[in-house]
């Protein structure tokens, strides 16, 4: 399962106890209310901890793309210089897009 299928899984999931916690508190069943923020919880710390899974990973992405940017103007080399640029710019974005 890709992180970003878990980051909607846990999205989904945290709803869900979002909604199961207002329905026990509306009616009064304790029970079903800290069921509902259990699993409110339980989504959130899926979904943060895919998001933290995609930062790392363009983490690595920028890392990996500046690496080639560099080598790529340093030996004059215009293709791998703007692949490498591209590949750097990728990699912020996706850390940009899971915060």
């Amino acid at each position: 399962m890709s992180n970003a299928s878990k980051r909607d899984e846990g999205a989904a999931s945290e709803l869900g106890g979002k909604i199961q916690e207002g329905v026990g508190k509306l009616i009064g069943n304790e029970r079903i209310e800290a069921e509902g923020k259990a699993r409110k919880l339980k989504g959130q710390a899926q979904k943060e901890t895919a998001k933290a899974a995609e930062r790392s990973k363009g983490k690595v992405e920028e890392i990996a793309g500046a690496v080639k940017n560099r080598v790529g103007a340093f030996v004059g080399d215009e293709e791998l210089e703007a692949e490498g640029r591209v590949k750097e710019l990728k990699g912020e974005l996706r850390q940009q897009s899971n915060r």
